[in-house]
């Protein structure tokens, strides 16, 4: 497989398939700056810039990275662009603990046998809710507990439709992450409610038009008992 345009701006450079089998599914904007939704799990990086520079662009111009989630499948790779580019972090201030602490059991960097060394975060988002602006292009970070305390969605409208990045929203679940079941129903309605147009999930693909998004939300739901 190859990187592949999702729509105008929107990129998937890294996966289980494209970049490392560890990885989850790594997402580039180029809305004015270059803005990268997760990292991958660290191994696979080299791959995912080359597909970065496959599509036309230049690594060197990551402005910001949004982790979605403390797990090293999505982390991994940040503490490397954040050290060659200055590439500045963005995560919710409820998992960017375990983060900052190198915390290897909560980020389940020890389920993979990778090292996670601590990683600063530059900008803690807090509350249900922060807007995030590049260029012209408004991105809004959603909390979306859950899967961990400081699980986010992310979404846009572009070119006519909204997207979202709805990483890990399938779970697991675990006590050692401080997951929370209740927590992850709501934050699923709340996803619905977006009526999105495309969904970037974190593993298992992108979702479109609506009717595909929706019947993978709830499919999910019924599943864990709503």
């Amino acid at each position: 497989m190859e990187p592949e345009r999702i729509l105008d701006g929107v990129f998937l450079v890294g996966s289980a398939d494209i970049s490392d089998s560890r990885d989850c599914m790594v997402y580039l904007l180029d809305v004015g700056e270059l803005i990268l939704i997760d990292t991958g799990a660290g191994p696979g990086l080299p791959a995912i810039l080359s597909n970065i520079r496959w599509l036309g662009f230049d690594p060197t111009n990551l402005s910001t990275i949004i982790l979605t989630h403390c797990h090293i499948d999505h982390i991994g790779g940040a503490h490397e662009l954040k050290t060659r580019y200055g590439t500045r972090i963005i995560m919710h201030e409820l998992d960017a603990a375990v983060v900052e602490s190198g915390d290897t059991k909560a980020t389940a960097a020890h389920w993979y046998g990778l090292p996670f060394p601590p990683l600063p975060v530059d900008h803690k988002l807090s509350g249900s809710k922060e807007r995030l602006t590049f260029g012209q292009q408004e991105v809004v970070c959603l909390h979306t507990p859950g899967h961990t305390p400081g699980s986010i969605s992310i979404y846009m409208d572009r070119a006519g439709k909204r997207i979202l990045f709805g990483q890990d929203i399938h779970g697991p679940f675990f006590p050692e992450f401080g997951s929370n079941i209740f927590h992850w129903q709501k934050s699923m309605k709340d996803l619905l409610a977006l009526k999105a147009d495309i969904l970037c999930e974190g593993h298992f693909g992108v979702y479109q038009p609506n009717k595909r998004v929706t019947e993978y939300i709830e499919r999910y739901l019924d599943e864990y008992g709503e």
